[in-house]
């Protein structure tokens, strides 16, 4: 760390938090409404008698003179630009603005948060959390393929050896260390990644403000803007940490993994271990703050896409009303000269008119054209169908489907296409599926994902059966 760095640093929001007069006042408000209450956003109302309550309780302890201005003017100041502890914004759905951390203010509670002393450290989970990262990435890299194989051996043996004793009734002694320190671990580990989605969401939204700013400050032709907008996106698509995104993204939203997670969760919970230790709450419903978390950074992405959408609108509505202006001052002008035409040839002149260019040698050869023998021994023959077949045409009632989707998400988190389809067979064959896809690209509590193929398997009017294969769709609730 250099200087230059340090004094630079002095600049970030999160020295600045830790610099204010008011830090304690803003970093433990902070704690208590987001990371004791394991909230995310919180609506502007809610936040402001939160506030109004802490500044009271404070009031009476500290004197009637501390902190002395009212709770919304604390807020915005918080959420002001030179600042930025929070950040407030208004929701896609709702006109009541919410708050939530920076990625700064996040960083400055785990700091503070880290001098708490702790119930105990535990040093053998993380050696054995180094030593199994060291373990994938050798086995991905695959430095050496005997050393894998001699590892792969060991282990096999090992898992011989536990099960023979199993099978011969020495069971293993529970260690109740060991799984309290696997616990903490796994709790301090799911709220870091938590914490971690704050900064992802941020670096998209950074991505769309640079978008926005690049589209009323540029000078540049469409298609060069458009050219430079996407590629910045497809690099970080295409980075560590899109990459990343995606497939942490395609892991949770799985139903399996779903099943797994709260599973395990249910399990580990009920452990008589784990009764005294904090955490607790928080990790029995990291499931859906994991889910709600990428929401939010896919809401943030969709933005960007819903940005260009409407330069795209404003550019062709300009474009359009450019070239109506000029058809408009043709006509006018064609007008005022109707009754007294002008006598040269040539009294007018279009620019840029584009050539027509015929090249000889780009012409075909000739073909004679082919003539065509008829016999005239023809006998009509008959079709062994209805020919009133071909003006039927199958209907597909969409609020149908709706409602088979809600009484599949009775009592259910989420659905996937393939179980609604096992509950009520498909009739209509393919455009009945083709409904449900459009269904869920319409609405917004569906999940289609299109690296993830599916196979359904349905019959036509003929009982043949047939399979379809389709993206994977998720409806939630």
């Amino acid at each position: 760390m250099e200087y230059e760095y340090l004094v630079g640093l002095r600049k970030h929001s999160s020295w600045r938090l830790l610099g204010a007069d008011s830090a304690p006042l803003i970093i433990s408000f902070f704690h208590r409404v987001f990371v004791r209450g394991n909230r995310r956003t919180i609506p502007a109302g809610e936040m402001i008698s939160a506030l109004d309550d802490y500044l009271f309780h404070l009031r009476r302890v500290l004197g009637e003179d501390a902190y002395p201005r009212p709770a919304k003017t604390y807020l915005d100041e918080w959420a002001g630009g030179e600042t930025g502890f929070l950040r407030k914004f208004y929701p896609a759905r709702g006109d009541e603005a919410e708050y939530d951390l920076t990625p700064a203010s996040e960083k400055v509670l785990e700091w503070v948060a880290s001098f708490t002393p702790r119930q105990f450290i535990g040093t053998e989970s993380r050696l054995l959390t180094v030593f199994r990262l060291l373990r994938e990435i050798v086995t991905d890299a695959m430095v050496d393929p005997d050393s894998e194989i001699q590892r792969l051996e060991r282990e096999k043996l090992r898992i011989e050896e536990e099960l023979a004793a199993l099978k011969s009734g020495h069971y293993p002694l529970k260690d109740s260390t060991r799984i309290r320190e696997r616990f903490i671990e796994a709790c301090e580990t799911a709220q870091r990644l938590l914490s971690d989605f704050r900064q992802v969401e941020e670096n998209f939204r950074q991505l769309d403000r640079k978008t926005r700013e690049k589209i009323t400050i540029s000078d540049s032709s469409k298609g060069d803007l458009l050219d430079d907008i996407f590629g910045e996106q497809d690099a970080i698509n295409g980075s560590d940490q899109g990459k990343s995104f995606r497939a942490f993204w395609h892991y949770i939203m799985s139903p399996a993994s779903q099943d797994e997670l709260e599973l395990l969760l249910k399990q580990v919970l009920q452990l008589p271990e784990t009764n005294d230790l904090d955490h607790r709450e928080g990790l029995g419903r990291i499931r859906f703050q994991l889910i709600n978390a990428g929401e939010r950074v896919n809401e943030t992405r969709g933005q960007l896409v819903e940005q260009l959408r409407k330069f795209l609108d404003e550019q062709s509505w300009l474009e359009n009303r450019r070239i109506m202006e000029i058809i408009r001052n043709i006509e006018k002008k064609a007008v005022k000269i109707r009754e007294i035409p002008p006598l040269q040839a040539d009294f007018t002149h279009l620019d840029h008119v584009r050539p027509d260019i015929d090249l000889p040698m780009a012409r075909g050869l000739f073909q004679p054209p082919i003539q065509i023998r008829v016999d005239d021994q023809v006998t009509v023959g008959r079709g062994d169908f209805k020919p009133t077949a071909l003006y039927e045409q199958q209907f597909v009632d969409r609020k149908e489907l709706a409602k088979r989707v809600l009484r599949a998400l009775k009592g259910r988190s989420q659905v996937s296409l393939v179980e609604i389809c096992e509950k009520f067979p498909v009739e209509k064959g393919l455009t009945e599926l083709l409904t449900y896809l459009q269904l869920a690209c319409e609405s917004d509590s569906a999940v289609v994902q299109p690296d993830l193929t599916t196979s359904i398997v349905y019959k036509d009017t003929n009982g043949h059966k047939h399979m379809a294969v389709m993206p994977d769709v998720i409806f939630v609730r």
